[in-house]
C-alpha cells in the first residue's frame, strides 16, 4: 500500500520538476549551510587546540591586569625587571622566565623592507615556546644584557629580505637600530587565530626596552614548568609573589593574571564553539524558510488538483489515503532536499577548510540531526495542505474547473 503511494506521489513529483526543484532548494540550502558552518567552526577548533597543544602544556602567561569580558588592562602597572628576578629566584620549580615586550617595526636590509612584529625578550623565550633555530645561534651574554646589538629573525622575515640567502652574519636596521643577524628561527607556520608566528624579530629585551620600545617596564612574562612539576603550584606560587611585591592588600582583587595553558585552551576553545554553535542556529533558520515554501507549493498543488482529489473521494479513497499522499509528496520533497543539502554542505565545507588550511572535521551528529530536521520539515509543513486535500467535499471538487 505504501509502495503504491510512493508511486504516485513521485508520478505527481515528476510532473513538474522545475517546480519541484526550486520547491526544495530552501531545505538543500538550510541544511547544506547548516553543516558547511558546523564542520567549518569543527575544524576551526580542532587547529586552535593543536596550536595551543604545541606551546605545551606547562606553559603561563603571566599579564598586567586582568584579562576578560569588562576588565580593563590597559591602566594596570607594568612589571620591571625586579619582577623578573624575584620570580627566578623565588619560584621553585620553573625551567624559563621570559620578559616580553612586543611591538611592530619596519625592518630593513639592502634595499629591502618589511613591516614585521619585533619581540623583546631573552634565551628563555625559546625554551618557554619551544622554538628550535634553523641557522645560527640564540643571544651572548653581552647581546643578552644589551651590550651589544643582535637580532634573530623568523622565516618569513628571512625570505622578504635575503630570499634564499644565508642571513647569518648580515646587517639588517629594525626601525632605527642596526643589528647583526645571528640566528634564524625554525619554521612554525600560522597560529590557531590566523597569525603568521615566522614573521618575526627577536632581539635581547634591553636593546628594545633602550632603542624600540622607549620603556623599562615590562608587558608580559612567559614561564615553563619543569617536567613533572604542576602548573597549578607555579601558578599559586606566583601569584602570592606579586601580590607580595605589588602590595595588594587581603580581600583586594589581583592588578595581573597568571593563566596556564590549559585555561587558555579551555577558554579560546569554548569561543570557537559558541560561535560554531550560533552559526549553525543562524543557517537553520533557512531550513523553516525551506519548510514554508513545501507548505506553499503543497497548497498550490491541492488547488490544481482539486478534481483529480474529487474523482478519487468519489469512487472510494478514504480520506487517510488521500491525506497519506499528500504528506508522503511533503516528505519526500523535504528528504531529497535533505540528502542534496547533506552532499552539497560537506563538499563545501572541504572546499573551505582546504582554503582556510584547517582540518575536516565532519560530525555525524549535525549530519543525522539536518537530515533528520528536514524530514520533519516535510511532515510538519505538508501536514496542513495534506489535510485540506483530505476534508474536500467530493461533490463541490468534481464540480471545480
Amino acid at each position: 500500500m505504501f509502495f503504491e503511494t510512493a508511486k504516485l506521489a513521485w508520478r505527481a513529483i515528476s510532473r513538474n520538476m522545475l517546480r519541484s526543484f526550486l520547491t526544495v532548494l530552501g531545505v538543500v540550502i538550510g541544511v547544506a549551510a547548516v553543516i558547511a558552518m558546523v564542520t567549518v567552526g569543527n575544524g576551526t577548533t580542532a587547529k586552535v587546540q593543536a596550536e595551543l597543544s604545541r606551546l605545551g602544556t606547562n606553559t603561563l602567561f603571566v599579564r598586567p591586569g586582568q584579562w576578560g569580558p569588562g576588565r580593563a588592562s590597559s591602566e594596570a602597572k607594568r612589571f620591571n625587571d625586579k619582577d623578573v628576578l624575584a620570580i627566578q629566584g623565588q619560584v621553585t620549580g620553573l625551567r624559563a622566565v621570559a620578559p616580553v615586550n612586543r611591538g611592530t617595526a619596519t625592518v630593513i636590509a639592502g634595499g629591502a623592507n618589511h613591516s614585521s612584529s619585533v619581540i623583546g625578550t631573552n634565551n628563555d623565550y625559546l625554551i618557554a615556546q619551544d622554538w628550535d633555530l634553523s641557522l645560527g645561534r640564540s643571544f651572548l651574554a653581552n647581546e643578552d644584557r644589551g651590550s651589544q646589538a643582535a637580532c634573530i629573525i623568523g622565516e618569513t622575515v628571512r625570505k622578504e629580505l635575503f630570499g634564499a640567502a644565508n642571513p647569518v652574519g648580515q646587517n639588517i636596521r629594525v626601525s632605527n637600530v642596526a643589528c647583526p643577524v645571528v640566528g634564524v628561527l625554525a619554521v612554525k607556520g600560522q597560529s590557531g587565530m590566523g597569525d603568521d608566528q615566522d614573521d618575526t624579530v627577536i632581539m635581547p629585551l634591553k636593546l628594545h626596552q633602550r632603542r624600540i620600545g622607549g620603556t623599562t617596564t615590562i608587558s608580559s612574562i612567559i614561564l615553563s614548568a619543569q617536567d613533572g612539576v604542576a602548573t597549578e603550584k607555579v601558578q599559586s606560587d606566583v601569584e602570592s609573589l606579586l601580590r607580595e611585591r605589588r602590595r595588594i592588600a587581603i580581600g583586594r582583587d589581583d592588578d595581573f593574571s597568571v593563566n596556564d595553558m590549559s585555561q587558555i585552551a579551555a577558554a579560546m576553545t569554548g569561543t570557537t564553539v559558541l560561535l560554531t554553535g550560533l552559526l549553525g542556529a543562524v543557517a537553520a533558520v533557512s531550513l523553516l524558510v525551506g519548510g514554508i515554501g513545501i507548505m506553499n507549493i503543497m497548497l498550490v498543488s491541492v488547488t490544481e488538483r482539486t478534481r483529480e482529489i474529487g474523482i478519487r473521494l468519489a469512487i472510494g479513497a478514504l480520506e487517510r489515503q488521500v491525506l497519506t499522499q499528500f504528506l508522503v509528496e511533503a516528505v519526500m520533497l523535504s528528504i531529497f532536499g535533505g540528502v542534496s543539502g547533506i552532499v552539497a554542505g560537506l563538499a563545501l565545507a572541504y572546499g573551505v577548510v582546504s582554503f582556510l588550511g584547517v582540518p575536516f572535521v565532519a560530525s555525524p551528529t549535525i549530519i543525522l540531526l539536518a537530515f533528520a530536521f528536514s524530514a520533519a520539515i516535510g511532515m510538519v509543513f505538508g501536514y496542513f495542505p495534506a489535510r485540506r486535500a483530505a476534508q474536500l467535499n467530493p461533490i463541490e471538487a468534481l464540480r471545480h474547473e
